[in-house]
């Protein structure tokens, strides 16, 4: 995938400014081209360049689409306005539950779905019409399953198609256990026609396991979506994803990891392949970027640690922080109290809308340790979106879910143990809940698993009980006025 990219963006720009006289436009039909290896990895390459994106159009990385939106809302980070002025209040109202349908950042999250979905749409339509191989027009019906799982999970109801030649103004809104039950049949039918690769080609890809992963996901979170579980099926799924071979990266003190501990390998350049089930791949100003430790260093602490001025604006609540035993090697994230540049992380904030947090106030985060190229605007971090430690905590909580607490324990015990923590011989439903915030935080799974846990409506820090239609973002204000089909989430 990262040739596949990088070889877009080289032709790109040798395109543009090079001066071609011969004419090749006829060379190949579009379903000669789209037989071909090469034919099929474009139009695949097209689809995974807009789940990458950029700003505010992407699904982590950069900012304001939906990593921050499903993050953002849960209790794990928040971004507060500060009183000196700096940032919008968009991600303290997420945090506290107060967004409204014109948010920029829903409206970000929403049309870079649709956009990717008629990428995909349009990928299916010449893979299909060149009777190209069939894995990559599978591969193809997998990444629009997963964008429509995405979808659902955030907006319940939403526009459904799968041909472009519609009209967007009159999509109808289907409904979200429809939806759902699309992306299960649409998985079931496809990812077994997928590659079993893992690295190499298909770093970046959705291959074999990828696509089990997701399955997996959607199953674990169908009561929410449906109103009925499959935990067994979700089990199943989960335990197919184990069967290729993946193993936890090893933790162990280094000077040469980031953070010094090997951990957080899984977060540096080029995501391990022996944890890692599906990564972005992201080369700074190149194929997008990540900002999530810059974001979080106030300038000063960035320039000592990073050489570049931090955005002084990430901040981790202290009674998410407060949960993690000292012993924890994935405490070493965190920063608070005195720092390099003769910076002072405060524990407490005071505010974080009016007036608003001050400088210093909150808990930093450097989980994703810049790596090079990097500069001011972000850095060539990877971003994991499965690894093998989320595929053992679903399958702990699955087991205890079914009655199979002793069963579970292996599954949960395995990932508490590379962090140095002590088994727990009979889990709960609450120790799984716990282990998936201190192993995923910053992840992007928080709000989802605070949602199928039943945390999300509760009061912590800042937030107040929070009333049930929140579960469900509402339908951005755009997206109305551009269709109006559609109907608004009741509530907003």
């Amino acid at each position: 995938m990262k040739k596949i990219l990088i070889s877009i963006c080289i032709i790109s720009l040798a395109a543009s400014c090079t001066k071609v006289n011969e004419h090749v436009y006829d060379k190949y039909t579009a379903d000669q081209f789209y037989s071909t290896a090469a034919g099929a990895d474009d139009a695949l390459a097209n689809v995974y360049s807009k789940i990458t994106g950029s700003w505010g159009s992407n699904y982590a990385g950069r900012d304001n689409c939906w990593y921050d939106l499903n993050s953002f809302s849960s209790d794990e980070q928040v971004i507060p306005h500060r009183n000196t002025g700096d940032w919008q209040l968009d991600f303290a109202q997420l945090y506290t539950r107060t967004e409204l349908p014109n948010l920029g950042i829903i409206n970000n999250t929403w049309n870079w779905a649709y956009s990717t979905i008629y990428s995909a749409n349009l990928a299916i339509a010449q893979l299909t019409s060149a009777k190209a191989d069939p894995a990559k027009i599978a591969e193809a019906k997998v990444m629009r399953a997963w964008i429509y799982y995405l979808l659902i999970d955030d907006f319940g109801d939403v526009p459904f198609y799968t041909d472009n030649n519609t009209n967007v103004s009159k999509i109808p809104q289907a409904k979200r256990a429809d939806v759902y039950n699309f992306v299960v049949n649409e998985l079931k039918a496809n990812v077994d026609l997928l590659s079993e690769t893992r690295g190499g080609a298909y770093y970046g890809r959705f291959n074999k396991w990828a696509g089990y992963m997701v399955l997996a996901k959607v199953y674990l979170n169908a009561q929410v979506y449906t109103g009925t579980p499959h935990w067994a099926e979700a089990l199943a799924a989960a335990s197919k994803v184990a069967s290729g071979g993946f193993t936890l990266h090893a933790a162990g003190a280094s000077t040469t990891a980031p953070l010094g501990n090997t951990y957080y390998d899984l977060f540096g350049d080029v995501c391990p392949n022996d944890e890692t089930i599906f990564a972005l791949y992201i080369t700074q100003n190149v194929i997008s970027g990540n900002i999530y430790t810059i974001r979080s260093l106030n300038s000063p602490n960035g320039v000592a640690l990073i050489g570049f001025a931090g955005w002084n604006g990430t901040i981790i609540p202290s009674e998410y922080y407060d949960k993690f035993d000292n012993t924890d090697v994935r405490k070493k994230q965190f920063l608070v109290g005195a720092q390099a540049g003769g910076i002072t992380y405060t524990k407490e904030v005071s505010s974080l809308i009016d007036p608003g947090a001050g400088p210093n106030e909150g808990i930093r985060d450097d989980k994703f340790f810049p790596v090079k190229p990097s500069d001011g605007s972000g850095e060539s971090n990877d971003f994991p979106v499965y690894r093998y430690a989320d595929v053992l905590l679903m399958q702990a909580e699955c087991n205890v879910r079914l009655g199979n607490v002793t069963a579970a324990a292996p599954f949960l015990n395995q990932v508490r143990e590379r962090a140095g923590l002590s088994d727990i011989a009979a889990p709960t439903l609450d120790n799984i809940y716990d282990e998936r915030g201190f192993e995923l935080n910053m992840e992007g799974h928080r709000r989802q698993d605070m949602i199928r846990f039943g945390k999300f409506l509760l009061p912590h820090g800042f937030v107040q009980t929070t009333p049930a239609y929140r579960m469900l973002f509402p339908i951005p204000t755009e997206a109305l006025n551009a269709n109006t089909t559609l109907k608004q989430n009741p509530g907003y």
